[in-house]
């Protein structure tokens, strides 16, 4: 095994680059350097499991082992996969099972530095002194230009039945689609499928504030994903995975210039806690 280093200067918050680093499109985006159509499944969370994938479902299965926000983030690579499925530890898989994966972020002066610190096989390190700069460099013009697109996540123990019918079923979603108790969702409707319209009722409970979210779906794939555009344009992905005995939900959406993205992030996690604490109730 050889450990390489690769660093980049980026001029954003930490908290902007560690988002650019681990938000759903955005990881896509800048591990399309390594493999065009990347993809990670995951909840992120301490201690959880992870894969990390190609298009074609060959790739690796990790653990976090370090999740510090905004600060560290740090994975052990332990086997391999193909069509989506663990495979059996070989000795060949042994010679790196193990391995580490860790990025540290830093700040100063409005600047961040990213370092990515990672354990590889002799015969691939020429492959990632290749890849790692020229995914730093999209990371870095994500970080340093307007964010597109924002993810919030949850996962359960729940049946990824049960996760989806809570999720999409109006005589679920009247009960958590608000984001604090003093709001309410006293109306829903959803016409799931393609060219299929939904309308979500917000309302303060002392009815001072009401108004509808709604959109048109532009995709679905039952049990997996659907997609939906809202009235003003923005796009909305939501989807459903299960990894470990767990079903984790990931929702990208575009976010509005109105209010700070932070409110934004915060808004939409919050009415997915309350998603999470309605399923498993």
């Amino acid at each position: 095994m050889r450990r390489l280093s690769f660093s980049i200067d980026i001029n954003a918050s930490k908290e902007k680059v560690w988002y650019s680093l681990w938000d759903d499109e955005n990881y896509k985006h800048w591990t399309s350097a390594f493999c065009e159509g990347s993809d990670i499944v995951t909840d992120f969370e301490e201690g959880s499991k992870v894969y990390f994938l190609d298009p074609k479902g060959f790739g690796m299965s990790s653990r976090v082992t370090i999740k510090k926000p905004f600060d560290v983030m740090s994975f052990n690579h332990y086997g391999e996969l193909k069509d989506y499925k663990e495979l059996p530890i070989t000795e060949e898989v042994k010679s790196w099972s193990g391995s580490e994966e860790r990025y540290d972020l830093t700040e100063k002066n409005g600047v961040t530095t990213v370092t990515a610190t990672v354990d590889v096989v002799e015969s691939h390190a020429d492959y990632f002194k290749e890849a790692f700069p020229k995914g730093f460099q999209i990371l870095k013009e994500i970080a340093e230009n307007d964010t597109k697109s924002i993810t919030v996540r949850t996962s359960t123990k729940e049946s990824l039945e049960k996760a989806w019918d809570y999720f999409t079923n109006p005589k679920h979603i009247v009960n958590w689609c608000f984001a604090s108790d003093d709001w309410h969702c006293p109306k829903a409707e959803n016409d799931l499928k393609i060219g299929g319209t939904f309308s979500t009722t917000m309302s303060s409970k002392d009815g001072k504030i009401s108004f509808d979210f709604g959109g048109t779906y532009t995709e679905l794939e039952p049990m997996k994903k659907y997609a939906y555009t809202m009235a003003d344009g923005r796009k909305v992905t939501i989807r459903f995975d299960v990894l470990d005995g767990s079903t984790i939900i990931t929702e990208n959406f575009e976010p509005e210039n109105a209010n700070p993205e932070d409110m934004q992030r915060d808004g939409w996690q919050a009415m997915m806690d309350n998603y999470k604490k309605y399923l498993e109730q």
